[in-house]
């Protein structure tokens, strides 16, 4: 009995040698313990942080052994509940496997084993900073829905980034937004203020392209005491190439589908011209420029007290209207009316909007998806704004000169 109890303990010993041995000797490349002038050895277990307070929870967070192998790393908040962690295969160092809290407590404990028998334990407490205060981004259309997980958009659309609060290192915001499609596309960012930085291809997307944007915004300082609240991705399609262009010389709106006509509809735009109401100018023109499909709904009260055209003035009107699909912020739409259809073809008498008859306007409507391209050619007066949904309208070079990180 007594000699087998031997052999076995030998085997133990020859196994626990082995493992050690081939801790030793891996490619981590950990120092040994040392001396100097008789010195206290090195600690055999390093944890980083070893205590402090306002730790980056994005940072390093790690406990390693200088000599030998870890045998146990546990880690709690202040409440006791435990962190997951990994080992590396050769248990030289171990990582959480989840991005910390802020403002939280956390307690690491380790334990080792050397050739020359157990270390530690050894244990740190450290807090996680608080910002004074947090932004979330929201990734959304130019109208201000979010992106569906999975849904279709057109080739015009442009990716809007909208964070709840202003933005004051715009730098380090934009480097931790990524757009990545699938065929690659070149693209930029563009910051139309504090709050929204809009990202478009330099040409429309391909049909078919697979895009995702990924902002990984939490632990990111992006103003004084601000810091990103939270992560956002979201994962969609580009549909099919949907291309309209409507021109005023012709008086017609041509229907592209993958580069082929496959409608032309008569319509009429805006009159021209323009009036004051309350110090304020409004035109009546169609801007000429590339929008893109923002919404639609059937029907649309429209109001033109909203753009400052008071109701009760002889140009005033407030109606429901069908078929109504929109393509610019300040209510632009292709939308039927019949009582223009007259002019549909040969003049425009609208106030800004392309009128259709009732067949074409429904067929837009259930035919078109958001981001859908409406290029508007040849009209007068005051072109499209970017502000507007006029992003395509802005020219590359310029464009790319919207970015906190140009140059």
């Amino acid at each position: 009995m007594s000699g087998r109890r031997r052999r076995f303990s030998v085997a133990m010993g020859l196994t626990l040698v082995t493992m050690l041995m081939a801790a030793c000797s891996s490619s981590t490349g950990a120092p040994k313990p040392a001396t100097s002038g008789g010195g206290p050895a090195a600690p055999a277990i390093v944890v980083s942080p070893n205590g402090g307070d306002d730790v980056d929870p994005l940072g390093k967070i790690e406990v390693s052994a200088t000599d030998g192998i870890l045998t146990s790393v546990t880690m709690t908040n202040e409440d006791g509940k435990p962190v997951d962690g990994i080992l590396t295969p050769d248990k030289t160092a171990w990582k959480p496997t989840a991005a910390l809290g802020y403002g939280h407590t956390y307690t690491v404990a380790a334990k080792g084993i050397t050739l020359t028998g157990p270390t530690g334990p050894v244990s740190s407490t450290f807090t996680t900073l608080t910002p004074g205060n947090q932004t979330k981004v929201y990734l959304t259309t130019t109208f201000g829905q979010p992106l569906a997980e999975g849904g279709t958009y057109g080739v015009g659309t442009v990716i809007v980034a909208h964070f709840d609060e202003a933005i004051s290192d715009k730098a380090a915001a934009e480097r931790k937004l990524q757009v990545t499609a699938d065929p690659p596309v070149q693209g930029s960012w563009y910051w139309l203020d504090d709050r929204n930085a809009h990202f478009r291809p330099q040409q429309y997307w391909p049909a078919n392209t697979r895009v995702t944007v990924n902002a990984s915004l939490y632990g990111t300082q992006v103003g004084p005491g601000l810091y990103g609240q939270e992560d956002s991705k979201t994962s969609f399609l580009i549909g099919p190439s949907h291309v309209s262009i409507a021109d005023d010389n012709t008086h017609q709106v041509q229907v592209f589908e993958n580069g082929q006509l496959i409608r032309t509809m008569p319509t009429s735009m805006g009159r021209g011209g323009s009036d004051t109401f309350a110090g304020k100018t409004i035109y009546f023109n169609t801007p000429a420029g590339t929008y893109t499909v923002m919404d639609k709904g059937n029907p649309v009260i429209m109001d033109s007290s909203t753009y400052g055209l008071p109701v009760n003035d002889r140009l005033g009107y407030k109606e429901a209207i069908n078929w109504a699909t929109r393509i610019s912020a300040d209510g632009i739409y292709l939308h039927q009316l019949d009582s223009t259809v007259w002019a549909q073809g040969s003049s425009d008498t609208s106030h800004g909007c392309l009128n259709l008859n009732g067949a074409n306007a429904q067929w837009f409507y259930n035919w078109s998806i958001p981001g859908d391209v409406v290029e508007v050619h040849n009209t007068s007066g005051p072109g499209l704004s970017m502000w507007n949904n006029g992003d395509w309208t802005v020219p590359w070079d310029e464009w790319v000169k919207g970015s906190a990180l140009a140059g």
